[in-house]
């Protein structure tokens, strides 16, 4: 038999959703053919086949949460006679009073059952009559406020292929709610309780609302607060003077897209200028082992980017400091485009060694970013600005409109020391001032 497992999608996750199976068991299966659809709060993605052959067993049904590294189906090999197929020991969603789901085996003895907290059960997956998937979260959620199919084929979805989200679905009754000038009705508990049990959304006393955090949520939760429990944090900042990148970019940037078909932005010039810096400083490219440091001979920058949900993720170009301008452009440009409609896939988010955030778009000057753990130190770009300075000439000193911009450098201090992060920083920024304002694409 060929295990076919459930892959690792990506730093922080653990887990997995089975969307939907695009075989059935008995089919036959080509090697690198995909065979199921996942999610996770990150990305959407599809599972191919490690090799040719008969599927013989699927091992979790739609809707199902798997964690990475599990088995969850088994192939038999394409020279051998596939056995018939055996169904495996049904599995069942608990549906817990906040409308989490999770899957759990019923005994051999026992026909499948499904655990009730004041809500009807959940099911398999579900298909309206136009063929839309829905999750048995979905499901569960829209059966206990009452919603119809009808209703559901009415909301916009946000996953793929228009995949309906459950935060798709909380937005809509938030929504619903307010226009209706009421607040979510919350689920009953199954034994009495000494608090009031509110579900999402809720208004407690008309003043306040319970919000829960959508999974993805919970997940940077919880690595931000792993990263400072294990990092002592600090930050060192500096001021740079890119006016000649600014002027060079507004020079070219017409001709640029004309020619390339890529818009420029400076998110490319900052990457650029980083991969500089870190061959220059090379520990500033590690990891730590307990001990042991773990120096990287490559450089993956990893890039924040936006969600449609709002939350961020961190796409991670590899070997960046391999690719030109208009490479590194088009790297740019290809990732975050797919970030914001979820097409990134698992390798994608995966084994960056630095990290560059933008805080310069929501018009910070400045921020002090969390360390992406496992890697040591994270830049944040704050926003350009004209700012008077202080211009240096032969003649002397004078006076200048110029486009000044902060940066600023978190770093563990287990392992880069303030000389190092400092210099580090100076020397990033030296590579932004000198942006050569003659350069060609």
């Amino acid at each position: 038999m060929i295990d076919l497992i459930m892959p690792k999608m990506g730093e922080s996750v653990a887990e997995a959703t089975i969307l939907k199976w695009l075989k059935k068991e008995g089919d036959r299966i080509e090697a690198d053919e995909p065979v199921l659809e996942i999610a996770t709060d990150k990305v959407d993605s599809e599972v191919p086949s490690p090799a040719a052959g008969i599927l013989s067993k699927r091992l979790f049904e739609e809707g199902q949460v798997v964690k990475v590294g599990e088995v969850i189906a088994q192939l038999s090999p394409d020279n051998a006679v596939a056995d018939k197929p055996v169904t495996a020991p049904a599995e069942v969603a608990i549906v817990s009073s906040n409308g989490n789901v999770s899957p759990a085996k019923p005994t051999p003895s026992m026909a499948p059952i499904v655990q009730h907290s004041g809500m009807a059960g959940a099911e398999n997956s579900m298909k309206s009559s136009s063929g839309r998937f829905y999750s048995p979260l979905v499901k569960n959620i829209a059966r206990q406020e009452g919603l119809s199919v009808q209703e559901l084929e009415t909301i916009q979805g946000s996953g793929a292929n228009n995949r309906l989200t459950k935060q798709d679905l909380m937005q809509h009754l938030e929504t619903r709610t307010k226009g209706a000038g009421t607040t979510v009705k919350a689920a009953p508990s199954v034994a009495p309780v000494s608090t009031p049990q509110v579900s999402i959304g809720s208004s407690v006393s008309g003043s306040t609302e319970i919000i829960e955090m959508d999974r993805m949520r919970k997940l940077i939760a919880e690595h931000m607060v792993m990263s400072k429990h294990t990092s002592p944090h600090v930050t060192s900042f500096v001021e740079a003077d890119v006016t000649n990148l600014v002027n060079w970019r507004e020079k070219v940037k017409k001709d640029f897209q004309k020619k390339t078909g890529e818009k420029i932005t400076y998110t490319p010039i900052f990457i650029e200028a980083v991969c500089k810096a870190i061959r220059d400083y090379p520990m500033v490219n590690i990891s730590l082992d307990g001990t042991n440091i773990i120096k990287k001979n490559y450089i993956n920058i990893g890039m924040a980017a936006a969600l449609p949900s709002g939350n961020l993720i961190v796409p991670v170009i590899k070997n960046a400091d391999h690719l030109n301008l208009l490479g590194l452009t088009k790297a740019v440009n290809d990732l975050a485009n797919r970030a914001r409609i979820n097409k990134l896939k698992p390798e994608e988010i995966q084994d960056g060694t630095f990290t560059i955030t933008n805080v310069g778009t929501f018009g910070n000057v400045m921020g002090t970013p969390i360390i992406n753990q496992p890697q040591v130190a994270i830049l944040a770009v704050g926003a350009i600005r004209k700012k008077p300075a202080v211009i240096e000439t032969p003649e002397g000193d004078t006076l200048g409109i110029r486009q000044m911009m902060f940066l600023s450098l978190s770093y563990d201090h287990r392992v880069v020391d303030g000389s190092l992060g400092g210099s580090f920083l100076k020397r990033i920024a030296e590579n932004l001032e000198g942006f050569d304002v003659n350069l060609t694409i």
